[in-house]
Parts: C-alpha cells; structure tokens; sequence
C-alpha cells in the first residue's frame, strides 16, 4: 500500500531494505515512471550499495 501511496505522490525513488538470513540485507531500487505513476525494477544489490541515482551515494552492507 506505501509503495502505491508513493508513486502516486510522485516519489521519484524507493527503496526497500530485507534482512536475510545471512544477516547481510539486501537493497531493492524502484524508478518512478512518470507516465504510469508506478515503479519499475530498478538494481538489487548485494555486498555494497553503489549508486548514481537518486545521488552518488557507497554504502557497505554488511558493515550495518
């Protein structure tokens, strides 16, 4: 329901964070598509978060 509350908000960036059973989460990115207002699959990552969008931003996952 948040995800669909925030397209429609026009939010043009979500990210949802899972604990694994690894204890290393994982990172899901979602880009708003302006026509549609709704998300498409962005990167998952894994390890370290590197990404240029929606800011230049490295981030060690497994140091959290």
């Amino acid at each position: 329901m948040k995800v669909d509350q925030y397209a429609k908000a026009g939010i043009p960036f979500y990210w949802r964070v899972e604990q694994v059973a690894t204890g290393v989460p994982i990172v899901y990115t979602y880009v708003l598509d302006p026509a549609t207002k709704a998300y498409r699959d962005g990167e998952m990552f894994t390890g370290t978060v590197r990404a240029a969008l929606p800011f230049p931003v490295t981030v060690d996952l497994g140091a959290l």
